[in-house]
Parts: C-alpha cells; sequence; structure tokens
C-alpha cells in the first residue's frame, strides 16, 4: 500500500517508488532463499568440522551411511587443529560439530556464541596411577605431581573436578607437569610424576600392562558414568539463521551415534580405511568399544549442568557464575530433535559389526605386525603412544 505522504508526489516519483518496492521484494525473496536453499527443493548446505579423533566416528559415519543426506543436507567437513578449533567454529569457519562439553564450557562463560544440542557419547577420561605405587585413591592425589597432555585439555580439565568434587585445591594443592601424550606413561614408570591423566585407546591399553590402575574412570565412576563429555554442537550465528539445518545436522549426528554403538568394529574399521584418522582398525576398536555412544537430549542438557557445577567448584569457572543461567545459555532445544524421537530410532545391525569375542588376540596379533618404529595414532582427546608400551598389553579390560 502507497503511504498518504507518496500519494501526494509526483506520478513519475510514484512509479519510481513502486519500481524501488518491487525490487526490494524481490531481493527480500532471493536472500530468504539463500538462507534456506530446501525451500527451493535443494539441500542446506552444512559445513561440519572434525580434527580426526577416534571419538568422531558419528560425524564420519554420517557422511559415509547418508545420514545427512536423508535429513536434506549438503555437507562439507572442514578439517581442523586442536589449536584453533575451537576459534574456527566461533568464527563461523564450520556450522556443527561435536565435541566435549567441558572443553566448550569456559569459552561459552566468556562469551562464546555456540550452543550444545544433543548429546553422543559418555566415558573417554580416566585418571591413572601405578598399581603397586603411593596413589590409591583421589585422596592420595593432594600435594602430589600429576602429568597431562596439556593444560587446558580435557584430561586436565576431568582430573580438575575429579580433584575439586574431593575437597582438593588443583591450583595449589597439586603439581601439573606437561608431557607429550606418548611420554606420559613413561613418565609414570620413571617416577617423574605420581599419576597421569589420559583418554582412549592410552587408557586402555595402559591397563591392560597390569601396571596401572584407574584412579578415576570417567566410564564407571559416579557422577560420571552417566555423564555425556561429547555433545552436538552449532554455532550460534548458523542456529539463529537456519535452525532447520542445525535441527537436521544434530538428529544426523545422533542416528549416527546410535549406528556407532551398535556397530563399533565396523565404525572403528570404516573410519580407518576412509583414512578420516590415522589409527590401525583393531586399536581403534577397542578405543570405540570403550565408549558408549547412547543419544541423548536430556542426558546431554544434564551433562552441561554437572560439568558447569563441577568446573565452578574447581575454579575452572568463574566463582560469581551462576551455573543454571550458564547452562540454559549454552544449550538449545531444536524442532525435532527429542528423546522421544530417539526412542523411536532403529539402526541397521552390520554383520560382522560387533566387538568379536577375540578383540585382545586381534589387536595383539595387529600390533606384532607393526614395523618396529614408535606408532603414534590420533585418538579421542589426545594423540600418541610408544608401540613398545601397546605390545606388552595382556588382556584388555
Amino acid at each position: 500500500m502507497i503511504s498518504m505522504k507518496a500519494r501526494a508526489l509526483s506520478p513519475t516519483r510514484r512509479l519510481l517508488l513502486a519500481i524501488l518496492a518491487i525490487t526490494a521484494g524481490a531481493f527480500f525473496l532471493t536472500g530468504c532463499n539463500q538462507d534456506s536453499p530446501s525451500a527451493a527443493g535443494r539441500p542446506d548446505k552444512v559445513r561440519v568440522g572434525y580434527i580426526g579423533l577416534t571419538c568422531e566416528a558419528p560425524i564420519f559415519t554420517a557422511v559415509e551411511k547418508g545420514f545427512f543426506k536423508e535429513q536434506g543436507l549438503d555437507v562439507n567437513l572442514v578439517k581442523c587443529e586442536w589449536a584453533n578449533y575451537k576459534d574456527v567454529l566461533a568464527l563461523g569457519g564450520f556450522d556443527v560439530t561435536h565435541h566435549l562439553v567441558m572443553y566448550f564450557l569456559k569459552p561459552v562463560e566468556q562469551g562464546l556464541d555456540v550452543k550444545f544440542t544433543g548429546g553422543i557419547h559418555r566415558g573417554c577420561l580416566r585418571v591413572q596411577a601405578l598399581t603397586n605405587g603411593k596413589v590409591q585413591s583421589v585422596a592420595d592425589l593432594r600435594g602430589k605431581r600429576i602429568g597431562v597432555p596439556g593444560m587446558g585439555t580435557p584430561p586436565f580439565i576431568f582430573a580438575n573436578r575429579v580433584l575439586g568434587a574431593h575437597g582438593i585445591d588443583p591450583s595449589k594443592d597439586i603439581q601439573w607437569l606437561v608431557f607429550p601424550a606418548g611420554e606420559l606413561w613413561l613418565a609414570l614408570e620413571k617416577g617423574e610424576v605420581d599419576a597421569v591423566a589420559d583418554s582412549e585407546p592410552i587408557g586402555s591399553l595402559l591397563m591392560a600392562t597390569g601396571k596401572v590402575r584407574n584412579v578415576a574412570d570417567q566410564a564407571t565412576d559416579v557422577p560420571y558414568n552417566d555423564e555425556y563429555c561429547c555433545a552436538v554442537l552449532v554455532n550460534g550465528k548458523f542456529l539463529a539463521r537456519n535452525p532447520k539445518a542445525a535441527a537436521a545436522a544434530t538428529r544426523a549426528l545422533l542416528k549416527a551415534a546410535r549406528w556407532v554403538e551398535t556397530n563399533p568394529a565396523a565404525a572403528a574399521r570404516m573410519s580407518v580405511e576412509k583414512k578420516y584418522l590415522a589409527s590401525n582398525p583393531e586399536l581403534n576398536t577397542v578405543a570405540i568399544s570403550h565408549l558408549r555412544y547412547v543419544p541423548s537430549v536430556s542426558g546431554a542438557e544434564a551433562a552441561v549442568l554437572s560439568a558447569a557445577a563441577e568446573m565452578k567448584k574447581a575454579g575452572m569457572i568463574g566463582s560469581s557464575i551462576d551455573v543454571e543461567q550458564l547452562a540454559k545459555r549454552a544449550f538449545a532445544h531444536l524442532e525435532g530433535v527429542t528423546d522421544d524421537w530417539l526412542k523411536s530410532l532403529t539402526v541397521e545391525k552390520v554383520a560382522g559389526g560387533q566387538v568379536p569375542p577375540d578383540q585382545d588376540e586381534r589387536l595383539r596379533r595387529e600390533l606384532a605386525q607393526t614395523a618396529g618404529d614408535p606408532w603414534c595414532s590420533m585418538v579421542c582427546c589426545v594423540s600418541g603412544i610408544p608401540l613398545a608400551i601397546a605390545s606388552q598389553a595382556g588382556p584388555l579390560k
């Protein structure tokens, strides 16, 4: 409708205004189609970030099994490094990924615009000490030296949470020492540290030597055993611009997590054979089998809250922060992404895709056939372990 003011203009000016209005409307509609290309029958384009870790199997599965395509998405994978992963997501270098809740909570507190949207898996972090050493419990860690692959890494954050929950001040009562992930065992064996914080498959392989015991295990210890360590993450600006694509990508990743839980050995082999990560198939199978890929929306939301509360207790989140408000700010509920939907979700069970009874022997054969140089593999949350250690493995636990 032309306003009263426009009606008083000359016929030429009125015609010009009408043309401008039509042009603007056409531009607006074109812009909408660009933001939601599926409205024009084309798939939404989504960029999914990854590093190349064992626990990212659902990302690789969603691509290879066509789960993204099922959701009407055209996916482009964006390879990143640990050092710039958070920054690339924050700056819009990719739109969606799944990663560790604890790793992103502090940046969210500081203003990083990302949202958790669904839980992927549980159980990849551990604190370990020598079986016959002085450290037999978390309480024994007070005043001790703990080796970590880096300050601020997920193993470091998990260890801080465990210590804080047991009344130990991680900043005052612990001496933190940084070693390359593949050298943590050597530091422990030489007495340079009293305990180490690590993740899969290093944790399982060290347990297999019989020389190391778990002091804290995210896979089995209460309350961590029910907590999701990794969840789907969506860039906040992408979510605001295209919530349907964000929801579709989340559904694809949650379905892929269910597929990995049902077919862990198949997922492990596929990740290696398709060259998404540098590892060995049998080792990757062991690592994935220790994790629980049981997707959940409510579980992820609860994990954000519990992780925030313990990180605050450990001094890793500001003392004045309201953790409930932080958790609400960090989590987003998306259309069609619910626990009820997950209950109705079914996936195929691939023949030979499960962990076989002779997996221990398969891993030993694989290690024996590996050339003599130290063997490193990129795994969930940390990387590297010497072949000499792995080859000592007895029955895996």
